[in-house]
């Protein structure tokens, strides 16, 4: 393969990644509305903190583990502050 093959084969895995993040928050906002609804705080540490230890686990590389973590923290990051947001008036 060439560096454009490769290069278009990134270019639809992005594809693949910001339909996937997106996928998410939405779930994520679906979340926020019914914490809200019960009075359930927005910030879960012990869920995250499952969240990591599993990605972790599962990560197969080569990316490494603070790696995958510091990535899922951000991603994590951006959905509860969407649902900070979002669910401000609901």
């Amino acid at each position: 393969m060439t560096i454009d093959d490769y290069r278009r084969e990134i270019n639809r895995l992005d594809q693949d990644l910001l339909r996937i993040f997106n996928e998410r928050a939405a779930l994520a906002l679906k979340i926020g509305e019914i914490k809200k609804e019960h009075g359930v705080p927005v910030y879960d540490p012990e869920r995250e903190k499952r969240i990591f230890e599993s990605m972790a686990r599962e990560n197969p590389g080569p990316l490494e583990n603070e790696a995958i973590i510091r990535l899922f923290e951000r991603v994590i990051d951006e959905s509860r502050r969407l649902e900070r947001i979002r669910t401000k008036g609901i």
